[in-house]
């Protein structure tokens, strides 16, 4: 979106407007909005303030000569689109906590174009390989319980942060079986991704037909089953819905995942009838596991041992999905299209981050978010992402959109990325709602601004 200062005039007043390309539709009368607030380029004109002589001083695209009677509000697109630009990339890349924006993707090219640049050897599956992940997940986490039972209270959070990173790898790993990419043995993958599930209460079935669902339909808007921004008539459905959805999307966002959780696994209407068999016996499972694992723990430890042993490595396992999942497709220039102007490769190159977490972490989740290579093709291992990746970076780098992982980059999805809009992608609830949108506000001023 292009942005750029234009003088409007008429006999009595003079001012000019940073405007962006698009249009701007269903914006309330009074006041011109031009971006997403605090973006590179954004300028906000309030008509009221103006028509009544309160005009900040040293506003640099106002210019005041006098009072005036009428004022009228002019939107001038300017072409092109500035997404094309790479100062105006790099910029943003520096406003959001990015260290690289992708150019957008040319029209025709086509994600099978992408999978044919990829090397062969990043799709075969290595045994040894994939059971080494198994190995590794195994002595994190009993190191994990180790560290637990053997600190004291002072150290726990660092325990309880190691063990639930450490819980986090058996997702990864149940998470390649349920993608065909962990063994060539389809039983082998189903057993194995049940049983690396289990410590997470996850049933394994449920969770692979909603994902392949994410896959398939990754950024189209309403159909994705990861993150999606909220529509602007389910925020104003009900004020108390209102209020819990302001907090989900800010301050609880990083534990948001077991909300997705609690509503998308366990409800037997969300499934297919040639799903539903597979559906419960993994429910059977999971409510086994808990029927015995949780009295066997309390038993052994007491109330307090199952909290210490087992809900807190279990709420780090979903800090750790949220934020690994939100970072994965959601920033204020990446955009969720509804499904009539949806692109595949689009959304799977172009809509997705890679973003580098420091070492250890991506050791124990078995390098998850070397994430854009695992939307261009699911199939590959998780030991071959890195691979993968370093082939899309020589082919298609111009068009990845890169991170480490920073306080700001988590500043910008937890206070801009909240309800969708066609022209801006995303607007803030502070904009929409700002008599209820405390938490947001209290994250700008607490949340630090460090990339």
């Amino acid at each position: 979106m292009a942005s750029s200062c234009r003088l409007i005039t008429d006999s009595s007043f003079s001012f000019s407007v940073k405007t962006h390309q698009g249009p701007l539709q269903g914006r309330t009368p009074g006041s011109v909005k031009l971006g997403p607030r605090n973006s590179p380029g954004t300028s906000f004109l309030k008509l009221g303030n103006l028509l009544h002589g309160r005009v900040r001083r040293g506003h640099p695209c106002l210019s005041h000569k006098k009072r005036a009677q009428n004022v009228q509000a002019v939107s001038i697109p300017v072409p092109p689109s500035t997404m094309s630009n790479a100062e105006y990339r790099r910029k943003l890349s520096e406003s959001y906590g990015f260290t690289q924006i992708g150019e957008p993707l040319a029209a025709d090219i086509t994600l099978k174009d992408i999978i044919e640049t990829l090397p062969r050897k990043v799709f075969e599956i290595d045994d040894v390989k994939a059971w080494k992940t198994i190995l590794v997940s195994i002595t994190s986490y009993t190191l994990g319980i180790f560290m637990i039972a053997k600190s004291p209270w002072y150290l726990l959070p660092l325990a309880w942060a190691w063990t639930g990173t450490a819980v986090t790898g058996f997702f990864v790993i149940g998470h390649d079986c349920a993608h065909k990419s962990f063994s060539r043995n389809k039983l082998v993958e189903d057993i194995v991704g049940t049983l690396a599930f289990l410590p997470l209460i996850y049933p394994y079935e449920p969770w692979r037909f909603k994902h392949d669902r994410h896959h398939a339909k990754t950024n189209m808007l309403s159909e994705d089953t990861a993150w999606c921004p909220i529509h602007r008539e389910k925020f104003d459905s009900a004020p108390a819905f209102r209020k819990a959805i302001v907090f989900g999307y800010g301050p609880f966002r990083t534990w948001m995942s077991i909300a997705h959780w609690l509503l998308w696994h366990f409800d037997m209407k969300k499934f297919r009838p040639n799903e539903v068999k597979r559906v419960q016996i993994s429910l059977t499972c999971v409510f086994a596991f808990v029927a015995i694992g949780w009295p066997l723990i309390i038993w052994k430890t007491g109330l307090i041992g199952w909290i210490k042993f087992w809900l807190m490595p279990w709420l780090g396992y979903h800090f750790w999905m949220s934020t690994f999942t939100m970072v994965h497709h959601t920033a204020p220039h990446i955009p969720f299209k509804p499904s009539d102007k949806w692109d595949a490769a689009q959304a799977q190159l172009n809509g997705t981050v890679h973003c580098n977490y420091p070492r250890w972490i991506e050791i124990l989740c078995h390098d998850i978010n070397v994430h854009i290579p695992h939307h261009i093709s699911p199939r590959i291992p998780s030991y071959n992402l890195r691979a993968a990746h370093k082939s899309l970076q020589e082919n298609w780098g111009k068009y990845l959109n890169e991170a480490t992982w920073n306080w700001r980059l988590m500043k910008t999805i937890m206070t801009v990325c909240h309800v969708y809009s066609e022209e801006q992608n995303y607007v803030s609830f502070d904009e929409i709602a700002p008599d209820e949108s405390q938490p947001i506000t209290f994250l700008k001023k607490v949340m630090p601004d460090f990339a």
